[in-house]
């Protein structure tokens, strides 16, 4: 009797929704094994088996599921052991499987439309010609879509698309390129893109004529809602000033820089300077904004900025509104004002039905909103700046294993993170929690990862400011789930968080340079130099402290933080001097500040950096009141290094805007 080898493989990492199924298929057939694949909630488990007679290679055959793995798929571990031969006949894709397991698959992000999906949109021959909603298993929405592991239809937003006919068939295909994509479809079974104006009355219901009637408004200088992959962004022709005018006064942005969506790097060129480690970002299949350098004025877009954030167009609609369009939108987050993304139709025309003369929607619901990612390449290195759609929920490695902890981040710019064994899941963007719907969103994505990553975190890390809602937060979870509260101090959290990007254990100095963080001593600290380890810190080295006259509204006003410099430096008598400075602000007002700090009334003292940069702003005649949060030090960066000849009005209204920060 011929002996029969067999073995079962476990491979946990990101390999549901990337097309790893039909891998390990076609990877069996060519070594002649029979056997299953399964995926389960902890990852995929394959069993597999042969004669020994010809010859069988198990060790090829592992080491090509390393090696070879398809490009989405990332293996974190292949685990083998002998098992029992069942006598399989062929090789078969079994059902998935959930009941009774640990969930340990990790979600792949939302993915940009390939080039194989792209060709067939373009193919007047093909049947998905012109769909806006084209995927396969190498692209398109996961981690927006998904409500629950394993990664199947039904845990999904596409749950209510009933595929037809040629659809299924694809999709049972374990040799066609769309085998179990989950948000397969076709203009006849799959979602629908369709045209309203500002009242929600239907302009063009056809997907075709849908978005080829958005590309003609957006070229005749209209502004568009365009419901995305995890949102809505307002839309402009990028080229057009006075639309991106009405934009900013619609959404009341006087000078943040805004987004720019391109149709190709060649288009993207014809405003920007970008190198090739640039390019390979922008159509790297995360597709984030990058970060380039500007060539020319583009002033509507980044006022005197010396960049630009530009990203390619990363969905199928996207591409459609920009091949039959204008060529370069602007294409801003759909937020009102301090409130999280919008992802719902009805939410989204109450929100922007006063700034938008239309909406390119769908009736595909994004479960689960997702910003665009940020970076920018310097220094040999790709920065982030805003990690989310395209990157979250992917983990970091740590160096080790750890606990279950959940970590609450802090006020502003908010994400959370949870960990799991030897991986850090940070979340997407989330925002500032000072609004109650951006806090709500922050609840929901906590609930939201614990349960896609099974995690049921025992200790609760949170800044010790006692302010933040994060902070409450806090206190609210662990009284409710009775697990450990570690408050930690916000300079030592970036240190560590260095640490472990860099897999540093050891003691370190670690510079943190920052706006604000609630220090030790209860002032707010933020230009530190601490030696620290994992576990604690020494503050060695300061910034020296100054007064912020008027508290929080030196954050928005640089010209106080110039008048503290000057008063510490100097003494009351700077007001008498006679400098740009003090002619714009005036004797009168000066005075007044100068009564403030002397009486320490809504003076608090701080260390911090930022506000550092904005007394340099302030007193350079760069920027004496802000419209948005790090403007000051923005513009004086761009202006120290593009335009150190230029003029600019410190009062004025017009930003430079020269760093980090598009949406």
């Amino acid at each position: 009797m011929t002996s029969i080898l067999a073995r079962r493989i476990f491979i946990t990492g990101v390999v549901q929704g990337v097309g790893f199924r039909p891998f390990l298929f076609q990877l069996a057939g060519r070594y002649g094994l029979a056997g299953r694949v399964v995926n389960t909630a902890t990852g995929v488990t394959l069993e597999v088996e042969g004669r020994f007679a010809p010859p069988l290679d198990l060790d090829g055959f592992c080491a090509e599921i390393q090696a070879n793995s398809p490009p989405l798929a990332t293996i974190d571990r292949v685990q083998v052991e002998e098992t029992g031969a069942k006598g399989y006949e062929g090789f078969t894709i079994a059902p998935s499987r959930k009941e009774g397991e640990h969930k340990a698959a990790l979600i792949a992000p939302d993915v940009s439309v390939c080039h194989q999906c792209i060709a067939e949109m373009n193919d007047p021959g093909n049947r998905r010609f012109g769909y806006p909603f084209i995927n396969c298993t190498n692209c398109g929405p996961r981690y927006t879509i998904i409500k629950d592991l394993p990664y199947d239809r039904p845990r999904t937003s596409m749950a209510s698309f009933t595929m037809c006919r040629k659809c299924r068939t694809e999709y049972d295909d374990p040799m066609d390129r769309r085998f179990h994509a989950q948000p397969n479809a076709c203009p006849e079974c799959g979602p629908q893109a369709f045209l309203v104006n500002g009242q929600g009355e239907t302009m063009a219901l056809e997907g075709k004529d849908a978005v080829t009637r958005a590309a003609e408004l957006l070229g005749q200088g209209k502004i568009l809602g365009v419901k995305g992959l995890g949102g809505f962004h307002l839309a402009v022709d990028a080229s057009d000033e006075q639309a991106v005018a009405r934009l900013r006064t619609g959404k009341n942005r006087p000078d943040k820089p805004f987004a720019v969506m391109a149709a190709s790097v060649a288009a993207a060129r014809k405003v920007a300077l970008i190198n090739e480690e640039e390019q390979a970002l922008l159509q790297s299949h995360h597709r984030p904004i990058v970060l380039v350098e500007k060539k020319g004025a583009f002033s509507a877009i980044a006022p005197n900025n010396g960049y630009l954030g530009i990203m390619l167009a990363y969905t199928p609609l996207h591409r459609l509104l920009l091949d039959k369009g204008p060529d370069l939108l602007v294409m801003t987050s759909g937020n009102p004002p301090g409130e999280p993304l919008s992802i719902d139709n009805k939410d989204a025309l109450e929100a922007f039905a006063h700034i938008a003369d239309g909406f390119l929607m769908h009736n595909r619901e994004i479960y689960f909103r997702a910003d665009d990612s940020i970076v920018q390449h310097t220094w040999g290195k790709t920065r982030f700046i805003r990690r989310s759609r395209g990157y979250a929920p992917l983990p970091v490695p740590l160096s080790r294993v750890f606990p279950g902890i959940l970590a609450l981040g802090g006020g502003l710019k908010s994400t959370v993170c949870l960990t799991k064994e030897n991986r850090a899941f940070p979340s997407q963007y989330i925002g500032d929690l000072d609004n109650q719907k951006v806090f709500a969103f922050y609840r929901t994505t906590i609930a939201h990862l614990k349960n896609i990553l099974d995690i049921d975190p025992g200790i609760i890390a949170c800044d010790m400011h006692p302010g933040y809602m994060s902070t409450g937060y806090a206190n609210t979870y662990a009284g409710e789930h009775r697990v450990e509260i570690v408050p930690v101090q916000h300079h030592h959290a970036h240190a560590v968080s260095c640490m472990a990007e860099n897999h540093l254990e050891n003691q370190v100095i670690a510079v943190t340079l920052d706006g604000t963080g609630f220090g030790t001593d209860g002032t707010i600290w933020g230009g530190e130099v601490l030696v620290c380890s994992e576990t604690g810190f020494t503050r060695k080295v300061r910034v020296a402290p100054l007064p912020m006259p008027g508290g929080e509204a030196a954050v928005k006003e640089p010209w106080r933080m110039a008048a503290a410099c000057l008063f510490t430096a100097l003494g009351p008598g700077f007001v008498h001097l006679d400098l740009p400075f003090t002619r714009r602000m005036g004797k009168e007002t000066l005075d007044f500040m100068v009564q403030m700090m002397e009486k320490r009334i809504n003076s608090p003292l701080t260390s911090s950096c930022g506000r550092l940069f904005d007394a340099v702003a302030s007193l350079a005649g760069v920027r004496d009141v802000i419209s948005f949060e790090g403007q000051a030090a923005m513009e004086l960066e761009a202006a120290a290094r593009f335009s150190r000849d230029a003029h600019f009005p410190a009062g004025s209204q017009t930003a430079i805007a020269g760093g980090p920060g598009p949406s």
